[in-house]
């Protein structure tokens, strides 16, 4: 008897919590702006939820300016992700995530995703905060793909190095990507997201070499061999 599988088994339970979660939050909020639950307190839970768990600019640069990180602030770094604009601005970052996950999850370790999700969230929203002058708000769960994004294009980087190829092949993704950002940042202005995303992208690429299977060990070969040289 032939059985089906459902394609979700094949991501790793990681990802797809961290999509149910963005989309339950999502519909959450979605059920309340129509009515469904809450009543008329529930039209500004979208708007309540970001006052207290976004990442505010101007926030992250008292924090820093007075060199206080309480508790309370630094959760934001980890929970703006999960927050959205509406729906579109939901389903986008979510399907990239996703996509990206599932590839990454395939070579990573639980632990190892996760890590590269919520580490290229805390820096993209970090520097964000602290370079980009008009810095209002972050909230959505780009940076954090773009993470994962900097994973996949180290699993590529790996394998043309391996096969000989010309390693710069890996970055074509993150060319694009940034090439398409370029274009609506001409015709439309610039929130400052894309910094964030810049710098998720570098740290999932970057913490890549410690968390991926092996990596601490190439890159403790690697350091050998440069100091022998």
């Amino acid at each position: 008897m032939k059985t089906t599988q459902s394609p979700v088994n094949d991501i790793s339970p990681v990802v797809v919590v961290l999509f149910a979660a963005m989309v339950g939050v999502e519909a959450l909020f979605a059920a309340a702006e129509a009515g469904l639950i809450g009543g008329r307190m529930g039209i500004g839970w979208r708007v309540s939820a970001i006052e207290d768990y976004g990442v505010f600019g101007s926030l992250v640069q008292i924090m820093w300016e007075r060199g206080e990180w309480p508790l309370a602030h630094l959760l934001r770094f980890m929970s703006y992700p999960f927050l959205h604009g509406n729906f579109t601005h939901m389903i986008f970052a979510a399907a990239i995530m996703l996509a990206l996950g599932k590839y990454v999850g395939d070579r990573f370790r639980w632990w190892a995703v996760l890590a590269v999700f919520f580490a290229a969230s805390i820096s993209g929203a970090l520097v964000w905060g602290l370079v980009w002058s008009e810095a209002g708000v972050l909230i959505g769960a780009y940076p954090a793909a773009y993470g994962l994004i900097g994973a996949f294009t180290y699993i590529l980087w790996v394998q043309l190095r391996v096969l000989g190829a010309p390693q710069i092949r890996a970055f074509q993704l993150i060319g694009f990507l940034l090439a398409i950002r370029l274009l609506l940042g001409l015709l439309f202005g610039s929130d400052g997201v894309w910094l964030a995303e810049c710098v998720g992208f570098a740290t999932g690429f970057g913490l890549s070499f410690l968390v991926s299977p092996g990596g601490f060990q190439r890159l403790r070969d690697a350091i050998r061999g440069a100091r022998q040289t």
